[in-house]
């Protein structure tokens, strides 16, 4: 039996889903930041336990064909600025300018680079440029230049450049601080996008680089041969040697996009905001009539970069982002305590509060099920931090603090999707990730959205969503002007790289579909046009046009399939029993708690209310119906 496991690791905690056919195995596990490749393999064996019925990892490797593995590490980097501090040299002194040009690329560029930047003269000597190259390394690195990002004027300069470091600075030394030269990096001929693309790329690359490699490392160590693919923000996988970090950006998401994206079909919905809270961030995507929101050349944190991403946008709320008094009002992110200490209700030594914390003392959680009974909340903890950090500095009651609590996390929740919505009355909000089914109805009331989805493997849903992926490549060349002999040229030189890569993944390129497409870009970067590559024809692009041509080489895996919702006759929910749970400052109410597994299909019922489902619990606040549907997912409508 072949096995393929999908890994979603989080600032806060870490999914692993194994999918065989339509079996799906899923689990949860504490990140361990000192060392990633730990908690995976903690999870990885914990979902050996479920399957086998004890633990079993070597079994679990050896029946797999492939572990996809993405990460959030990098976007968290970016959105809590902590990363190598990069230095940037080049010989053009109207770069800057160019490269800060709007408010976006001015904060992102003083967060990575600062005044860590070089500037050489054009002319002079090859012998006095090397010198002075020499010079400009030496102080940015003294100036505390982690990893370096050359931007010449052109491929050959830089060429000139790349000889001088390596004649002057022996491969030891050189490689303790990381240079990546920004036409090496990629074809795009826009320099700002090229060069932006280069200096994310080196701030992201530290992040990942330490848990691939480790990864790989002790997956060798038992004798795995199928290598980890990195699932990437494209939507596609690839092994560890042929990815770079600036693709890894906001990878879940995509994960979590694909899945719902298969919502939107199995319930024919026309337009679905996706809401995936982590630990760390609140990420939002949209699937308008089946179609994933992308960008052919995406943007990070606002800035455009060089590669294709879903069109997906993150703020810094999760369940484990900060809650603080700053100038006499509660604020929620951008900082958050990760796992490690992790919100102060998980009892290592946590200082700060959290959601989490929150919703353990207003009630909809229970300690004692948290993570499914794996791991036991300490109210005690959370109250004496709220009341410090929270109560105390606002002059109010604790009962006063966890409601404003709450509603300033929902408010700031609702203000990550609220700008993404067309029209409230068709738009569906699918809430998942750990923190998503806490907190999702009361933001979409505050939005105006009347519809939440939340499915059953909410709590592991973007690694779920990964299942959707294929092994893939994609290359591109620039084909303005260029003659049909040309084309042919180029098109061979293509197809050559993706047969020399896909045999390195292990796959002949027979094996793979071929999509060739003619991009037609505008002077600025942007795309006027694409179509299906026609060899026939000559492209007609205006003057200051660039016609391009790009290849997708792909080799399908199998993707799993999801129930249609046919319609199912209604019946009361059964409830377990009943929760405590304070729905305002002086007012606490007994509500129902209802176990989604345990639910029949069709069975419905009135909020307010608690349903625990696997690995997490959502809230459904008064005024709300909850619907269960064929394939067990939680369907809510807002009555009022």
């Amino acid at each position: 039996m072949e096995r393929l496991i999908n890994i979603d690791n989080g600032g806060t905690l870490t999914d692993i889903v194994v999918g065989s056919g339509t079996d799906f195995t899923f689990t949860k596990t504490l990140t361990t930041p000192a060392d990633l490749s730990q908690c995976l393999f903690d999870g990885l064996a914990k979902a050996s336990t479920t399957i086998y019925g004890q633990e079993d990892l070597p079994s679990l490797l050896h029946s797999t064909r492939h572990i996809r593995y993405s990460s959030t590490q990098g976007t968290n980097a970016l959105v809590q600025g902590k990363g190598p501090r990069i230095g940037l040299i080049t010989d053009d002194p109207n770069l800057m300018a160019e490269l800060r040009k709007g408010p976006e690329e001015i904060r992102l560029f003083d967060d990575l680079i600062g005044e860590r930047v070089s500037l050489l003269p054009v002319d002079g000597d090859e012998e006095s440029r090397a010198r002075l190259l020499v010079t400009e390394i030496n102080r940015l690195t003294t100036a505390g230049a982690e990893r370096l990002v050359v931007a010449a004027v052109d491929p050959d300069r830089e060429k000139l450049y790349k000889r001088a470091m390596l004649k002057n600075f022996p491969r030891h030394l050189l490689g303790s601080v990381p240079v990546l030269f920004s036409w090496e990096f990629t074809s795009d001929t826009l320099r700002s996008r090229r060069i932006w693309s280069g200096i994310i790329n080196s701030f992201l690359h530290p992040t990942v680089e330490r848990f691939l490699y480790s990864a790989e490392h002790r997956l060798r160590s038992y004798k795995v041969k199928n290598p980890l693919l990195i699932y990437r923000n494209d939507g596609a996988s690839s092994r560890v040697a042929k990815s770079v970090a600036l693709k890894t950006y906001s990878s879940g998401p995509r994960g979590g996009l694909e899945g719902t994206r298969a919502l939107a079909d199995a319930y024919g919905l026309k337009h679905v905001l996706m809401i995936d809270v982590g630990g760390t961030t609140t990420d939002v995507g949209s699937v308008l009539n089946s179609e994933i929101s992308t960008d052919r050349r995406g943007s990070v944190k606002g800035v455009p970069i060089s590669y294709e991403m879903s069109n997906v946008h993150s703020k810094g709320i999760g369940g484990s982002s900060v809650i603080a008094v700053q100038n006499g009002e509660i604020t929620v992110g951008p900082d958050s305590v990760g796992a490690a200490p992790g919100p102060a209700c998980f009892g290592f030594g946590g200082r700060q509060a959290t959601i989490t914390d929150v919703n353990l003392l207003l009630g909809v959680l229970d300690p004692a099920t948290y993570l499914n009974g794996e791991m036991k909340l300490d109210a005690g903890r959370a109250r004496a931090v709220i009341t410090s950090t929270v109560a105390e500095p606002l002059g109010i009651s604790l009962d006063e603090a966890l409601i404003r609590m709450e509603r300033t996390y929902a408010e700031q929740m609702a203000s990550a999707f609220s700008g993404a919505i067309q029209d409230a009355d068709t738009t569906t909000v699918a809430a998942f990730g750990g923190g998503g089914p806490m907190s999702a109805c009361l933001a979409a009331r505050i939005a105006g959205v009347r519809h939440v989805l939340i499915p059953r493997l909410a709590a592991v849903f973007s690694a779920f969503g990964i299942s959707f992926s294929d092994i893939s490549q994609t290359y591109e060349t620039d084909i303005t002007g260029a003659s049909a002999a040309q084309i042919d040229e180029a098109r061979l030189e293509m197809e050559g790289r993706a047969a020399r890569d896909m045999f390195q993944e292990g796959h002949t390129i027979t094996e793979c579909g071929l999509d060739w497409t003619l991009v037609i870009e505008n002077a600025d970067g942007s795309m006027a046009k694409d179509s299906p590559f026609d060899e026939t024809s000559t492209p007609q692009i205006s003057d200051d046009q660039k016609a391009l041509l790009s290849l997708k080489c792909t080799f399908a895996l199998p993707h799993p399939t999801l129930p249609s919702n046919h319609k199912q006759s209604k019946s009361e929910a059964v409830a377990e029993g009943t929760r405590s749970v304070r729905s305002s400052a002086d007012s606490v109410e007994q509500i129902p708690v209802y176990q989604l597994e345990e639910q029949a299909p069709g069975a419905t019922a009135a909020g307010p209310a608690i349903v625990e489902g696997p690995f997490f619990t959502a809230r459904v606040p008064a005024g709300w119906v909850l619907d269960i549907s064929a394939a067990g997912d939680l369907l809510l409508s807002d009555s009022q």
